[in-house]
């Protein structure tokens, strides 16, 4: 299945950085900022995750909910968010199930070697569960904020 905006998101469950599992159809009648993310602690996805971090408030006030997830482990999470004070869940995807449904996972290229990685993506679900806007391939300047503009 390809997801595209306008499909209804894919419901999927997975643990959380606070202890519980996480299910997508739990935040219905709010907007889900779902970001999926290579990994914790590199420079990239620090700071994408801190200027969701910057912006938590705004987001708050247009009903949003963020979501992160890759392949670390909880305790990776973990120790992220405390390290960078993330007002957010970060969810843990160790066998890649939500990243193929979102069709994120993907192969890429680092000096002239191929692999297989999590491509950085970020969709907008809308209070009714349907992907409102995906943005593929994210340059994280600026990410955030663009993200806000598309928020109707």
């Amino acid at each position: 299945m390809t997801i595209q905006e306008g499909n209804k998101a894919p419901i999927f469950n997975l643990p959380a950085s606070n202890g519980e599992t996480i299910s997508l159809d739990q935040y219905k009648g709010q907007y889900v900022i779902l970001y999926f993310y290579p990994k914790d602690n590199t420079p990239g996805c620090t700071k994408e995750a801190c200027q969701f971090r910057d912006d938590f408030n705004t987001y708050k006030k247009k009903n949003c909910i963020i979501l992160g997830i890759s392949k670390d482990s909880i305790d990776s999470h973990k120790k992220f968010i405390e390290k960078q004070n993330l007002p957010f869940l970060l969810l843990s995807d160790p066998n890649n199930e939500v990243c193929e449904l979102y069709s994120v996972w993907k192969e890429k290229m680092n000096y002239g070697k191929k692999y297989m990685g999590i491509e950085r993506t970020t969709f907008i679900i809308d209070p009714n569960g349907n992907i409102q806007k995906i943005f593929k391939k994210v340059k994280v300047d600026g990410h955030s904020n663009n993200i806000l503009e598309n928020i109707s």
